[in-house]
């Protein structure tokens, strides 16, 4: 009798570090329910390899609710696999079908060493984040929402950048792993408030610096970016920092 569950085949990318070469290793999963997660998947082949006394596969993983950023596979040639708007914890195996061949790999980017199989070193990012993705200005106790007014449109803008979960899905779909969405998103969310105004051209500056200075490369224009990130970050958020970069430059030069 047929339970509808799935038989599959995984090529999964095994590496020791970042110094050692990769492959692509053959994995066989049987009985694999429709209704597990992309990671459940996972360990249920990690519980296989370690009760065969192998290796289990390395990958990162912390919330599975798509909040953390975290699940980072590049499933099938997409990062976060082949739906839209998620996460690969959020990612379902109904997504495939039985028999089906699907080829896990991690984040490919110079900025992104691999530190072991599918988990790749993002800190990054977090480097980033230090060189300008903060208010460092005091500005007091918080004050009631309708004593610091600002414009709806604005301040869902700031949201929606804020929604950036930092999972780096824009770098390992860009042909030239740029982590401008990212950082543009960063930097909008601050940008757009109140708050964020007394330090935003030397938040720009410093951020821009230290992308550039990590190794990810220029900005393609192609958009891939957005396609691919699980929270839909709009590109409007690049135009956004490219201005506010130029502007402080341009501030920079009237000052000096």
């Amino acid at each position: 009798m047929s339970t509808g569950n799935m038989n599959l085949t995984l090529k999964v990318w095994r590496q020791k570090n970042n110094k050692t070469k990769g492959q692509l290793v053959d994995y066989k999963v049987a009985d694999i329910s429709p209704d597990m997660s992309f990671l459940e998947m996972f360990d249920v082949l990690n519980e296989n390899l370690i009760n065969k006394g192998e290796e289990p596969i390395v990958f990162d993983h912390d919330c599975r609710e798509g909040i953390c950023g975290m699940c980072s596979m590049f499933i099938n040639g997409r990062p976060h696999g082949p739906k839209e708007g998620i996460t690969t914890c959020q990612l379902h195996m109904r997504s495939f079908k039985d028999g089906d061949t699907i080829v896990v790999e991690p984040w490919r980017a110079k900025a992104f060493p691999v530190i072991k199989d599918l988990t790749v070193d993002r800190s990054a990012f977090d480097r980033v984040i230090a060189a300008g993705g903060f208010i460092s200005v005091n500005t007091g106790n918080a004050q009631d929402a309708n004593n610091l007014p600002i414009p709806k449109a604005q301040a869902d803008a700031a949201f929606e950048a804020a929604a950036c979960i930092g999972c780096g899905a824009c770098v390992a779909t860009c042909k030239n792993a740029s982590a401008m969405l990212f950082v543009s998103a960063k930097i909008s969310q601050m940008a757009l408030l109140p708050q964020g105004q007394p330090e935003r051209y030397k938040r720009v500056q410093g951020m821009v610096a230290q992308m550039d200075a990590e190794g990810f490369g220029n900005c393609t224009n192609t958009g891939a970016c957005e396609a691919e990130c699980p929270k839909g970050i709009s590109l409007e958020n690049i135009a956004r920092m490219n201005r506010d970069y130029y502007t402080a430059k341009f501030i920079s030069e009237e000052e000096g």
